[in-house]
């Protein structure tokens, strides 16, 4: 621990025995029957802080016992043990990372070679298309060359290079290192080794990389209640989505929770004018399916009708105080909108739980008391606010308590995440909304973690993106004016879709089930793929003309790709079962660069997932699909899969080639999956 970190637990410790010294003086006044001065009020409050004030020394005084300890010791490098790396091919399964190997590999020959060095950079990356710099780049000489440079050791990368190459242990994964041009190692795989993989994958199924599984709440859509979902909704539910298939995936316990403005003031005017326009409520459900104009009925009277706004008010309080027939009503609103808002999850296949604001109201009552007796909140032109830094005032504060008395967003988001860490036991917390509010939950990880909710290895991460934009690149919008609702964005794409489906005459060659299924496919799948194949964090625009294309990393395009390699077997006439069954004997085998170019591809899925499961960055995904359709289109171009005669009749099949088709499908397949589109076996 650092020397500034001693310093600072040490004045902490020294302004607290400060005001404990104080508090002491009073007391000792108060054992001279000094009194006179002095309520039984203010003696209570005296002992409970100096209660406080010794509990707080004490935690103080160890911590700063502690730190002198750790400072006091002399500061070694510690031992680095050598990481167990893979030593045969046959022990290792299709779930193998290349890169994170390939990072164990080269971090221990980096600190075999630089062992003075505390820890060195171990930069690895792609190498790119070219076979020339090899598969794999190892680019740590430059910045070692530079650390070493800064300790007055003479040296170049090219000889840091070869240092590092001479202290590399053998392995499967590797056929050869190369140092090239100014230090750079090429890293060359084993086809062996890829082919084992390949081979597993075909043979055994997709399985994840081995992770640590995580408790992993993840927080998305989050509608209103009473108000419809629109094309601003969209992004926050599919990436979401997308963000909890690709960590269930990877084994971790996912929840998935839909934070809900099911509270507020605005349920007043709503439950005031359901009992005016339908009295019986309780006894007949009314025909309120259409909940945006039915608020805006209510909102319309509110603002123009004081009679009503002081009734609505009046609803507000019977609401939050729980009178009964108020409470009927408010149910019977949100169980409308959860209706409505489900349609949408159904046809999108989202699976989501509903946990609304109001489902934590009662935390809040408590959460406030804990942060008051903390001494966290202060007042500020009557209201109560709670700054992330109390020393630091660049962000603005929570507002915790309004000058009226009434709770906030704020304060809710604070029970939220206290409720996740302490009642659902989470290790990790995503919150999929507008890179708007990106500010809004900085402020309040730093609040929860002052507060002692956050623990420093939990982590509220805000997965922030960009707004949809029409083809104008202006905020999308109906030709009106209007917010574009969601329902009628879902219907539009399946119009347009089955338009493109018949100008491509698959009308002609599929049965009405399969067209529905391939329509459907096409219509979501475009909207989601469109979507995430996107940098989240920039603004994108919405062009059914571009989705539906079927060029180009577009959904439609991939989706004909892989009916394209499903078709290959079933027009060879090769069922899955035979194929296994050869697999058993034969297996994958590169004899064409085009194949084994394909076979590198694929080998990287563990890799492409893990990355997306840490950054949460969607798009990557998308990259790595197109990347495997169009080295497939390579491979598919230049090796036959099925030779036929001039009659077009079989001659000769290639059940490797098969084999690697049915393992580019189920990884495409795996993709698809996890950006949450169906696929279709024909289209």
């Amino acid at each position: 621990m650092t020397d500034a970190h001693l310093k600072e637990l040490e004045e902490r410790t020294s302004k607290a025995e400060k005001e404990a010294k104080v508090i002491e003086e009073e007391l000792d006044r108060i054992s001279n029957d000094d009194l006179s001065y002095l309520n039984d009020a203010r003696l209570e409050k005296l002992l409970a802080d100096n209660e406080k004030l010794k509990h707080r020394l004490a935690i103080l005084e160890n911590a700063v016992k502690v730190e002198s300890t750790t400072s006091s010791k002399s500061i070694s490098k510690p031992v680095r043990k050598r990481p167990t790396l893979i030593s045969d091919i046959s022990s290792v399964e299709g779930n193998i990372c290349i890169l994170e190997e390939l990072k164990n590999i080269f971090e221990f020959a980096i600190s075999s070679a630089y062992s003075n060095l505390v820890d060195p950079p171990v930069v690895l990356t792609l190498s790119g298309n070219n076979p020339k710099f090899g598969d794999y780049q190892c680019n740590s000489a430059m910045p070692i060359s530079q650390l070493l440079k800064a300790k007055n050791i003479k040296t170049n990368p090219r000889e840091v290079a070869n240092n590092i190459l001479n202290k590399t242990p053998t392995s499967p994964l590797i056929e050869r290192i190369e140092v090239a041009g100014a230090g750079f190692l090429n890293i060359y795989l084993n086809k062996a080794f890829v082919e084992h993989i390949l081979n597993c994958i075909l043979r055994f199924g997709i399985k994840p990389p081995p992770v640590k599984r995580e408790r992993i709440i993840v927080d998305f859509s989050s509608p209103n209640i009473a108000k419809e979902m629109h094309v601003g909704h969209l992004r926050s539910t599919i990436i979401g989505d997308s963000i909890c298939r690709t960590l269930e995936f990877l084994n971790n316990d996912v929840l998935r929770i839909n934070h809900l403005g099911d509270w507020g003031t605005q349920f007043g005017m709503l439950i005031a004018h359901l009992q005016d326009k339908y009295p019986d409520f309780k006894i007949h459900s009314p025909p309120i399916s259409d909940l945006q104009a039915f608020y805006k009925e209510s909102k319309k009277r509110f603002d123009e009708d004081e009679q009503f706004k002081k009734r609505a008010y009046t609803c507000v309080v019977q609401l939050q105080s729980g009178e009964p027939d108020i409470i009927a009503a408010w149910k019977l609103i949100c169980e409308v909108s959860r209706q409505e808002f489900q349609k949408i999850y159904d046809r999108l296949d989202i699976k989501i739980i509903d946990r609304g604001e109001s489902f934590y109201q009662s935390r809040m009552v408590r959460d406030v008391a804990f942060l008051k007796e903390n001494g966290l909140l202060e007042e500020d032109e009557g209201r109560l606010i709670m700054w992330g830094n109390p020393d630091n005032h660049d962000n603005i504060p929570l507002t915790i308590v309004k000058s009226d008395g009434g709770f906030t967003y704020d304060t809710s988001d604070m029970s939220t995440i206290r409720q996740r860490v302490e009642d659902e036991k989470g290790d990790r917390f995503i919150y999929v909304t507008d890179a708007g509010q990106h500010t809004h939950f900085v402020v309040i990880e730093a609040c929860a973690k002052r507060a002692g909710i956050l623990k420093d290895q939990q982590k509220l991460e805000h997965v922030g993106f960009g707004v949809v934009l029409g083809e104008d690149k202006k905020k999308f919008k109906t030709r009106s004016g209007d917010t574009v609702k969601l329902i009628e964005l879902l219907d539009e794409g399946l119009k347009r879709s089955l338009d493109k489906l018949i100008e491509k005459g698959r009308d002609k060659v599929l049965t009405a089930e399969e067209l529905k299924e391939a329509q459907e496919a096409v219509a979501y799948g475009c909207i989601k793929y469109a979507d995430l194949s996107h940098n989240r964090i920039n603004d994108y625009i919405f062009s059914f003309d571009k989705m539906l294309d079927d060029k180009g990393n577009t959904a439609v395009y991939l989706l004909y790709a892989l009916t394209r390699i499903r078709s290959i077997a079933r027009t060879a006439k090769v069922s899955v079962a035979e194929l296994m069954k050869k697999a058993q004997t034969t297996g994958i085998k590169f004899t064409h660069e085009a194949e084994w170019k394909l076979g590198k591809v694929l080998v990287r899925f563990p890799e492409v997932i893990l990355k997306v499961s840490n950054d949460l960055f969607l798009h990557t995904l998308c990259e790595y699909l197109y990347e495997i359709s169009t080295t497939f289109t390579e491979f598919y171009d230049k090796c036959y899969c099925v030779e036929k005669n001039k009659e077009g009749e079989i001659v000769n099949i290639f059940y490797e080639r098969l084999m690697l088709c049915e393992v580019t499908a189920c990884i495409m397949e795996k993709c698809f999956d996890i950006l949450g589109i169906k696929t279709v076996s024909k289209m």
